[in-house]
């Protein structure tokens, strides 16, 4: 059952930067698998080359993605529903499971200008050494931004951390 709270003020302007952000159904970490996982950046891929995205920066961590995209085309709605419709069938076949795998919404977040994109891109891309998955940007194979991850980059800055 969708949250219609979460819809509330939701807008989708073609153009815009946004972090979208889901979770699997009980925070189960099924991103685990690394066959998985590359199934949910393939998916971020087609996305981008069917014209619905751009995407700039993504994580795919064990038990929820971090996505930061460009909407080219169509709404927020309709690209998460296909990102999340094609992933759950696709991993739940590769995993022999059954069953809900995503929780049904998701939560977005609009970029207002490129200093905040290139901010909010390096602490998304800093999430996995915030998890204890990595210990310096770049080195999570689940994870990719179109900018250079250089030493001047500080992953642990203030906008938090959500693991």
């Amino acid at each position: 059952m969708q949250n219609t709270r979460l819809l509330l003020g939701r807008r989708s302007s073609t153009g815009l930067s946004y972090i979208l952000t889901t979770v699997v159904h009980d925070r189960a970490p099924l991103f685990t698998n690394a066959a998985a996982a590359a199934l949910a950046v393939r998916e971020f891929q087609r996305l981008d080359q069917e014209g619905f995205t751009r995407s700039i920066a993504y994580v795919v961590m064990p038990d929820h993605i971090h996505w930061l995209v460009e909407l080219r085309a169509g709404t927020l709605e309709t690209v998460m529903k296909r990102f999340k419709s094609r992933t759950a069938q696709q991993a739940n076949r590769l995993l022999g499971r059954v069953g809900r795998f995503w929780q049904a919404c998701y939560h977005d977040h609009a970029i207002r200008s490129d200093e905040s994109l290139h901010r909010h891109a390096m602490c998304l891309m800093g999430n996995p050494i915030r998890a204890g998955l990595a210990t310096r940007l770049g080195q999570y194979p689940h994870a990719w931004c179109e900018w250079e991850l250089g030493a001047s980059c500080d992953p642990l800055d203030n906008l938090g951390a959500d693991g």
